[in-house]
């Protein structure tokens, strides 16, 4: 019988989570003695995540410790203007913390912008995909001309990256700070399939349809 893939399972218990981090924490200590005595005395990470909360995406793939990422997680990676829990992180990540960066991360195969290409009712979904599908209709034209789903899908998720970027770079504490202090933001998208990271090419235009990644391999993966 071979050994289960993930660790913690349906049967498994609250007392497994507890069991597990005292695991983790010694490890971690006899490693890097001085971690949890230098995280006890404050936080100065230099980057802020923004990412989506599916299980499979999270910030754990930059291989950084505990103290090292501001992290701000919602459905499908959004940044509307009006959302007080996104513009809070971002005020105190930006104007407390000094970060250097902003990272909007993706990911294919995101349930999110999968349901903003179906016109399914979702209930209260519907209301914070609405951003997702404002950005299909802008794109209709260059998505329309991708006849396979995946490669939609996939195309979309970049689209909503970019436009997250865009939103981002509109907000008046990021735009300070990128004037007065080279603050930096960046859009990524995560596969999945793959655990890599690829850097998308935002243009200045929010307009222009041509979002790219600025690797060769479009849907590698």
């Amino acid at each position: 019988m071979s050994k289960p893939l993930f660790r913690f399972g349906a049967n498994d218990t609250l007392m497994n989570l507890l069991s597990r981090n005292q695991t983790w924490a010694s490890r971690l200590s006899a490693l890097r003695p001085s971690l949890f005595p230098t995280n006890a005395q404050g936080q100065s990470p230099q980057i802020l995540w923004i990412g989506c909360s599916d299980s499979r995406a999270g910030e754990a793939c930059l291989d950084l410790l505990p103290g090292e990422v501001f992290v701000h997680r919602n459905i499908a990676n959004i940044m509307p203007y009006g959302d007080l829990s996104s513009l809070s992180v971002i005020q105190f990540a930006v104007d407390v913390l000094k970060v250097k960066h902003i990272i909007i991360c993706g990911h294919y195969d995101c349930g999110g912008v999968w349901a903003s290409l179906t016109s399914k009712k979702l209930g209260i979904l519907d209301h914070w995909l609405k951003h997702i599908r404002d950005t299909k209709a802008r794109h209709k034209c260059e998505l329309d001309k991708l006849p396979d789903s995946r490669d939609k899908a996939n195309r979309l998720v970049e689209l909503n990256v970019c436009s997250q970027v865009h939103n981002l770079k509109r907000n008046d504490v990021v735009m300070d700070a990128m004037k007065s202090r080279g603050l930096e933001v960046h859009g990524l998208v995560y596969d999945v399939g793959s655990g890599l990271l690829k850097e998308l090419e935002v243009p200045d235009d929010e307009n222009e349809d041509q979002y790219s990644l600025s690797s060769d391999d479009h849907y590698a993966h």
